[in-house]
């Protein structure tokens, strides 16, 4: 897991805690992966000559190839080529045989890569790589004022310097499609390098930005989040989560990734319980599901037997389905009770705890009231004192 306010030393490395199980080598990146292959420094005869490397600090990754005349490890500072006669410094963050099962996952062919290591990177190959990432936030502020008097429908999020400064590229979201043409044609005049923009939607944004979420974490889609899945209004349901927008929603606008998490245990718990069992009736009054707690094994109940009286008991699965087939029958209990295991569960489990300190009774002292100071009323008979 990575720190998005870590800065770099002056050899490259991360600089921080260094303790997050990947630091030592080439950590405290975003979306970081372990290489243990290389840990266990094993020679390998056949050995894949690929590698995949992270640019400013794992928020973009690539896959490349390695040259037979050098070895690289995970973790190293390397100078990688980008097509055109420009370079760009990144970090090895897998090697081996681990980087085929990473190109599995990613569905990347091998077949796609097309461009080589060049070498390890050096103090002034370094050097160049912070002058790049120092200028980022600056232009970024610039970008986007430009893009407001062009009254453009777009948001520039975030913007990354090639590290021999001849490329910048340029991370927006939009709703729609957004000509840019006149805008590329300033930016080109004001940054005086090459442009490219990408439009990404807005968990992208998210994973790129950083953050802290509600649960003080840092975001997952910026951390370890690399698929993005459906996120609906049902999930919350499913989990008897109040449908209030402000809390359900992430940092990126859109509903919270993490409602997925247990929605699968959800479900499958709760096909083990009744349906159709919104309403029970009896011969004194109707009883509305209020919420089903998977967790104590109950099914929460609103029962009314009287108007203007209510009663929140709870029944268990099995009692739920007897009382529902007498009333497919057509037929009412005298009464809907709250079975007694049920109840039991619904009080609070007092636990006994050994006494290691020894009892401590305080003195009931009881404060004396302060008497309220009252003023006399002015009286205009009264002498006055000289």
């Amino acid at each position: 897991m990575g720190c998005t306010s870590c800065k770099t030393n002056k050899n490259g490395a991360p600089g921080g805690c260094q303790d997050k199980g990947h630091c030592s080598s080439g950590g405290c990146n975003r979306m970081n992966t372990y290489d243990w292959l290389t840990v266990l420094d094993l020679d390998d005869p056949e050995e894949s000559k690929l590698a995949e490397v992270s640019f400013k600090n794992g928020s973009r990754k690539t896959f490349y190839r390695v040259p037979d005349s050098y070895r690289f490890t995970t973790g190293d500072l390397v100078v990688v080529d980008t097509g055109y006669g420009g370079y760009d410094v990144g970090r090895v963050s897998l090697m081996g045989d681990l980087v085929k099962i990473q190109m599995k996952r990613k569905n990347f062919s091998e077949g796609r890569i097309t461009f080589d290591i060049l070498r390890k990177a050096n103090q002034r190959d370094i050097e160049r790589m912070e002058e790049a990432r120092a200028i980022e936030h600056s232009s970024l502020v610039k970008a986007r004022v430009i893009a407001r008097t062009l009254n453009l429908d777009m948001k520039i999020g975030d913007v990354e310097f090639q590290a021999d400064l001849k490329k910048a590229t340029f991370y927006y979201t939009a709703e729609g499609r957004v000509d840019f043409r006149e805008l590329v044609r300033m930016y080109a005049k004001e940054f005086r390098t090459k442009i490219e923009m990408w439009q990404i939607g807005a968990r992208q944004e998210s994973a790129r930005i950083g953050g802290i979420g509600s649960c003080g974490r840092e975001l997952c889609c910026s951390t370890w989040l690399s698929d993005f899945k459906t996120v609906n209004t049902n999930a919350a349901r499913y989990q008897n989560i109040a449908i209030n927008q402000s809390k359900l929603t992430g940092q990126c606008g859109r509903l919270k990734c993490c409602l997925n998490y247990e929605l699968d245990l959800y479900v499958d718990e709760l096909d083990k319980y009744p349906s159709n069992v919104e309403e029970l009736y009896s011969k004194h009054g109707k009883a509305s599901l209020v919420k089903i707690d998977i967790f104590r094994g109950v099914l929460y109940y609103s029962y009314e037997p009287e108007k203007g009286r209510s009663l929140v008991m709870a029944l268990t699965p099995d009692y739920v389905r007897m009382v529902k087939s007498m009333n497919v029958k057509g037929e009412k209990p005298d009464e809907i009770i709250a079975v007694e295991e049920a109840v039991d569960t619904t009080k609070p489990v007092e636990h006994e705890y050994e006494d290691v300190t020894g009892q401590i009774e305080l003195p009931d002292n009881k404060r004396k009231k302060k008497k309220k100071f009252r003023k006399k009323p002015f009286d205009k008979n009264q002498p006055r004192k000289n």
